[in-house]
């Protein structure tokens, strides 16, 4: 696209969308919201870009393959649910831990650890798909 006024916004929607796709992962225990839909908005986000700038600028800005992000997040799931099998209750029970930093209580779940590998799963995925249409309608 050549179009100045979507050239210089998308940057900018991109980092709001990416900002709202994290808020909506870590809401999605409590409220609508979670990795799946967290992560599609991510990938929304970096396929207005790859239209905004080009594909090779949108690869360039991600830093990393979209299939080892995808490959990162299934065995980041797989893991949070193994972890339970450790601990002699059924795969994926919830299992919550508490450590302190400074003054703050700071609890992490495997809930939450699967969620965040479904959301590098569904980004890494529709990202690369996306990323591999945007190559191929500039050949």
């Amino acid at each position: 696209m050549n179009a100045l006024i979507f050239r210089t916004i998308a940057p900018l929607l991109c980092v709001v969308m990416l900002v709202f796709s994290v808020f909506v992962l870590l809401r999605g225990h409590n409220e609508p919201g979670g990795g799946f839909i967290g992560g599609l908005i991510a990938a929304s986000a970096l396929a207005i870009y790859g239209m905004a700038c080009g594909p090779s600028a949108a690869r360039a800005a991600l830093k990393v393959d979209p299939l080892a992000l995808a490959g990162g997040g299934l065995l980041l799931a797989a893991g949070a649910g193994l972890l339970s099998l450790l601990f002699g209750v059924p795969f994926l029970t919830g299992l919550w831990s508490e450590f302190t930093i400074g003054d703050a209580k700071v609890t992490i779940s495997t809930p939450m650890v699967f969620d965040i590998g479904v959301y590098l799963v569904v980004f890494g995925a529709i990202s690369a798909m996306i990323l591999g249409l945007e190559d191929e309608g500039d050949a």
